[in-house]
């Protein structure tokens, strides 16, 4: 027997399956394989959701044309009636498409088991060798080891693509601005809120100035600033903040104000900022960001709903207990010559999430 006989020989043993039988169950045929009604009706029936998909996709076009949006949007059950019918509708024709795929797969598409055995992914000593004697014979045909300039220039070619990524996400948002103003003009900062010295606190519901004899012992009262102050005008007598720059800016600078006995305040700072036991924190939980109006007169604790972070408003705000890292921010208040509470200032640290530029 000729040495190619026994190479042949050996190969056939080494594919050869090493289990005759792997105990696969015989195969069962689909209706669509051995009914030619069936597989026209499951070819209908993909073809109907793929259709459909097509539908919604042009509904989802009308929708965006005909629905206003802006000052007086189109309503549908009290619900922007745009953000609702393009959302259903491109739900809806995705939705379409994955179910006519699946029908696709598991009704027509071929249906036989296979085997297949696994061997040896690894490349042989020689074909490892020959890849590595071509990948140096490029690098030397190239150049690029002794072409310094070309090789430097390149590098710094790929390096400026960095910029406009960089230039893109900048575009994304404000950078924090430590001294920045938050104003109307739509410069914003994560370190500063709109309270400002003599600024009243206001009730969130009604818009009422708050004296102290309107709070008793115990109670919580949800604030914010009274920005809308006809004092509160620019240079050109203009209201500061109005139509979407008021939202932000009241949304930001959200607070509440709580009534407790002024022995039980244990941090002689936090009673120094405030009047007659009332204190005034900010509304913003410092874990991320949720609004916090959950007290507990008893033992002086808010709770913040979304995380379970809890406060010490009788110690300065300090975390007790949950995920929360730093204190909730307090804002100093005193009266103004009409008894009302008003702002010492603004606060002191910034508000809401803790974020790493903050020192």
């Amino acid at each position: 027997m000729s040495d190619h006989s026994h190479e042949l020989e050996a190969h056939q043993a080494e594919i050869a399956e090493p289990i005759p039988d792997p105990g696969l169950p015989p195969h069962e045929p689909r209706p669509t394989d051995v009914d030619p009604a069936s597989e026209r009706r499951a070819e209908r029936q993909v073809a109907t959701f793929f259709g459909l998909a097509c539908v919604l996709s042009v509904l989802f076009c009308v929708a965006y044309f005909t629905m206003h949006v802006g000052e007086h949007p189109s309503t549908f059950l009290s619900l922007g009636a745009s953000t609702l019918w393009l959302g259903v509708t491109l739900g809806l024709a995705l939705l379409c498409i994955g179910i006519g795929a699946i029908q696709w797969a598991r009704k027509l598409m071929g249906d036989e088991e296979i085997v297949e055995y696994r061997h040896s992914a690894s490349s042989t000593e020689e074909d490892r060798e020959e890849a590595i004697a071509a990948f140096q014979q490029g690098v030397e045909e190239s150049g690029i080891g002794r072409r310094s300039l070309v090789r430097n220039s390149l590098l710094v070619a790929m390096a400026s693509l960095g910029l406009p990524a960089i230039v893109a996400l900048r575009d994304l948002g404000p950078l924090p601005e430590q001294d920045g103003k938050y104003a109307a003009n739509g410069v914003n900062t994560l370190y500063k809120t709109v309270w400002a010295k003599n600024m009243r606190v206001v009730q969130d519901v009604g818009f009422n100035p708050i004296k102290p004899s309107d709070m008793v012992v115990g109670q919580l009262v949800n604030g914010e600033p009274a920005v809308f102050d006809p004092a509160n005008t620019n240079a050109e007598g203009e209201p500061e903040f109005e139509g979407t720059a008021l939202l932000n800016a009241t949304a930001k600078a959200a607070v509440i104000l709580v009534r407790m006995d002024p022995d039980d305040i244990v941090d002689e700072h936090s009673k120094n900022w405030g009047v007659d036991g009332i204190l005034c924190f900010s509304k913003i939980c410092t874990h991320v960001g949720c609004p916090i109006s959950l007290w507990e007169q008893q033992t002086h604790h808010l709770l913040c709903p979304c995380h379970q972070s809890t406060f010490d408003l009788a110690d300065g705000g300090k975390v007790v207990f949950g995920p929360a890292a730093r204190s909730l921010p307090q804002l100093p208040i005193t009266l103004d010559s009409e008894g009302y509470i008003v702002a010492q200032s603004d606060f002191h640290e910034p508000v809401g999430p803790s974020f790493w530029e903050r020192g």
